[in-house]
């Protein structure tokens, strides 16, 4: 067996070793030529006056180009071709690339870079949601609204009512591996593109585009990126784009990458939200109605924006059944960096705005939170009749009711919550915090014709493998899994099974490894493929039934090794290679309506996390944290667990301490990591409790697994509201927290509390 066994991350030694290659560790050939953006110094305005005199005669500077001296399409947008590569005369932000410096070395275009003399029309910039909500600066004309049921009525015959409004801060990446490119001119005008890219296809497209040729004139390539989180989904375009053009001018190769301030400063981020909500509930806690208008502060290009801005209307109503619901989203246009995707993709909002929703009521009755959770929860897949959720998908495979109440045992909760509230009654100054929250999170592309992949696998005459797939390694293990799927299927050992790098050259027109499908799309595509040339084997060994198993073949009474097989099938000419493909069935969605099954399943969870805090300073500790996840039938446990752990601090940190900050100009001024403060090792919960869900998958997936990449993240909103659980011992309201919840915000509710 290889599928569900623990198997370390293929690439683990080279990582631990060093010598794992990504893109600024490819030896360059002679002659490489370094790129650097020169940058705006103002968020808004037009540019009336430009002099690149002493850019261009600085030492090492070779060319300087500006938009006018682009051959082909100035654009390096992922939808709306909103957005060039180097400013046309308008400013959007503080950081936009007005110029590229062609320099000999990486430091010397950065330095030339910033010798330009510009000067500027300053306007007045957009920079905050309620600015441009005023201001009427939409990237859509009106609000998004989906609706189930009458909410104004049933919120007009509520027994109980309540409203509030908090704000969601944005999230930096902050990959290991800025971004980083090379490109490499090829005969005829041909481009070879080395990306730190989780959407090789996508890069391949714009710099087609860009250079003006077909793209079979351009083949990316990726080995391996050092994290990724959805911030290499789109925004490596500039990047490659620019390298492309250089080095198609200029016949050499062109490398670009960004130093951490650049990275930070030039590109986008999880979006900012505010949510406000009026909600109705009965004595029980039971969601009568509810009403949600979510903000997302997008930036001043559409990027993914709208599709990130539908999935955290998806996710609004989490792993509850809500009757009556009407959800509005409004995307709005700033003078900030370009917001992107990010690891939950707008679903890890939607899913805060809820459980806000439910800490609030169950202060507001005095109760115990689980227990308005569990009022609400979708039914188990073994109740009669399915429940659907806002936009009518029903939900046939809950089974968040039987995950909690085993968390509920398995982390101790009813008890730890009761030591919890008898530490406060004692302590003055430190206060602590308990929440148990869960997830539920559709797995799918949003965008339908996303959800396919193709797959390319060889078996050579010796019995190894070698295969290719769309979809691309950033640390979380995908390549691994793949090739256990493909080691199961021809039943050998997983040190037969090769995996190289992603190359638009081998498998065509992929999806971006994205919303959780990686290893959904990409193994089953592999899976086909393999199936493929085992029917071919089999046919030229036997007309009876042939299996695989054990590294061997097995027919008519006989058995030969697979090696030994693969060698016969190739002297019979029989074809050992293959392509594969899948696409993903039975998902429609109409995002104009807000209707139908954009998600061919759901995957769920759920979390309990301990706090402390201090109410004379606001810090505070996570003491413990318990986890119970599904992954179905996971295809690798190590590295799902990995991912679970990973994913959680990732979560927590956004809402506790990963705070963005821009001055009154549109200056980020948390741009390094001296300003913006990530989770290390020491923040991690000093018990940490994760264990997988003992169950399948119901919904037909590559081996019965279920995705695993964002879901986990959600998991961190259990900090959060256990920061606020403690933060509610200093008085009798509601704590008023935004996020993310520093020491400052910590320290404030409860001052304002005792107030």
């Amino acid at each position: 067996m290889s599928v569900g066994t623990t198997t370390a991350h293929d690439a683990g030694p080279l990582h631990v070793t060093g010598a794992a290659r990504y893109t600024d560790d490819i030896p360059t050939p002679r002659g490489t030529l370094h790129l650097a953006f020169g940058l705006s110094t103002i968020a808004k305005g037009r540019i009336t006056d430009i002099d690149l005199g002493p850019v261009r005669s600085a030492d090492g500077v070779i060319d300087v180009l500006e938009a006018r001296d682009l051959p082909h399409d100035n654009d390096v947008s992922p939808s709306n071709h909103d957005e060039p590569l180097l400013a046309t005369g308008e400013i959007h932000y503080l950081g936009q690339p007005i110029f590229i410096v062609v320099a000999a070395s990486h430091l010397a275009a950065r330095k030339a870079a910033r010798m330009a003399k510009i000067e500027y029309d300053e306007q007045t910039p957009l920079l905050t949601i309620e600015e441009a909500h005023a201001a009427n600066s939409h990237f859509e004309d009106g609000p998004r609204i989906y609706t189930k049921g009458d909410a104004d009525a049933q919120l007009q015959a509520a027994t109980n009512r309540l409203s509030g409004s908090f704000e969601i801060g944005g999230q930096e990446h902050f990959y290991l591996e800025g971004h980083a490119a090379l490109a490499v001119p090829q005969e005829g005008g041909d481009m070879v593109v080395h990306a730190s890219s989780q959407h090789p296809t996508e890069i391949q497209h714009k710099v087609a585009e860009a250079l003006g040729r077909p793209m079979n004139a351009v083949r990316v390539e990726v080995r391996r990126m050092g994290g990724g989180f959805g911030g290499k989904e789109s925004q490596g375009n500039a990047l490659c784009v620019a390298c492309a053009v250089v080095a198609h001018k200029h016949g050499h190769p062109v490398k670009m990458r960004y130093d951490r301030d650049d990275d930070m400063i030039i590109t986008g981020k999880r979006h900012e939200f505010r949510i406000d909500y009026d909600v109705g509930f009965d004595a029980r806690g039971r969601i009568t109605a509810v009403d949600f208008t979510q903000y997302a502060r997008c930036g001043w290009a559409q990027d993914l924006s709208l599709p990130v801005a539908d999935r955290a209307m998806l996710h609004a109503d989490n792993a509850y059944n809500l009757d009556h619901a009407r959800i509005t989203s409004h995307r709005l246009k700033t003078n900030t960096q370009s917001n992107t995707a990010f690891r939950g993709f707008g679903g890890p909002q939607g899913i805060v705005g809820i459980e806000r929703v439910m800490d609030h009521i169950a202060h507001q009755l005095g109760i115990d939170p689980l227990q308005v959770r569990r009022e609400n929860f979708y039914a188990s897949m073994s109740d009669k009749g399915a429940q659907t959720t806002p936009y009518g998908m029903e939900v046939t495979d809950s089974i968040i009711r039987e995950m909690v109440d085993a968390l509920e045992v398995s982390s101790d909760y009813q008890a730890r919550r009761t030591a919890v509230a008898a530490w406060n009654d004692k302590n003055p100054v430190l206060k602590r915090g308990i929440a148990l929250t869960p997830v539920k999170f559709g797995i799918s592309f949003t965008l339908t014709h996303l959800n396919q992949a193709g797959a390319l696998v060889h078996v050579y005459q010796d019995g190894s493998v070698h295969l290719n797939h769309g979809g691309t390694e950033m640390g979380q293990g995908l390549f691994t899994k793949v090739a256990q799927v493909a080691a199961e299927s021809f039943g050998v050992p997983l040190s037969s099974v090769k995996i190289t790098a992603t190359d638009t050259g081998k498998v065509p027109n992929t999806s971006a490894t994205a919303a959780s499908s990686g290893s959904d799309l990409n193994g089953m595509a592999v899976l086909n493929a393999c199936e493929e040339i085992k029917l071919r084997i089999g046919s030229s060994l036997s007309k009876g039934d042939v299996t695989f198993a054990g590294g061997n073949v097995h027919f008519d009474g006989k058995s030969l090794s697979f090696a030994e097989a693969a060698s016969l099938a190739y002297q019979n000419r029989v074809s050992l290679s293959a392509t594969g493909f899948y696409a993903t069935p039975d998902v429609q969605w109409d995002r104009i309506k807000g209707h139908g099954r954009p998600f061919f399943y759901f995957a769920y969870g759920a979390a309990v996390t301990e706090v402390v805090i201090d109410t004379l300073t606001g810090e505070n500790r996570i003491l413990r944290a318990d986890i119970l996840h599904d992954c179905g039938k996971s295809l690798n446990p190590a590295l799902d667990l990995g991912q679970i752990e990973g994913a959680y601090v990732q979560g927590a940190g956004w809402l506790t301490t990963e705070e963005l900050v821009w001055d009154e100009k549109g200056r980020l001024t948390t741009h390094a990591p001296a300003t913006y403060k990530i989770p290390v090792a020491s923040d991690r919960p000093e018990v940490f409790n994760v264990s997988l869900w003992d169950g399948v998958n119901r919904a037909e997936t590559v081996f019965k697994s279920k995705a695993v990449g964002e879901p986990p993240f959600m998991h961190g909103i259990s900090a959060w509201l256990a920061l606020s659980d403690a933060i509610s011992s200093c008085g009798e309201n509601y704590p008023d927290l935004d996020a993310p919840a520093t020491a400052e915000r910590v320290l404030m509710a409860c001052q304002k509390l005792r107030a």
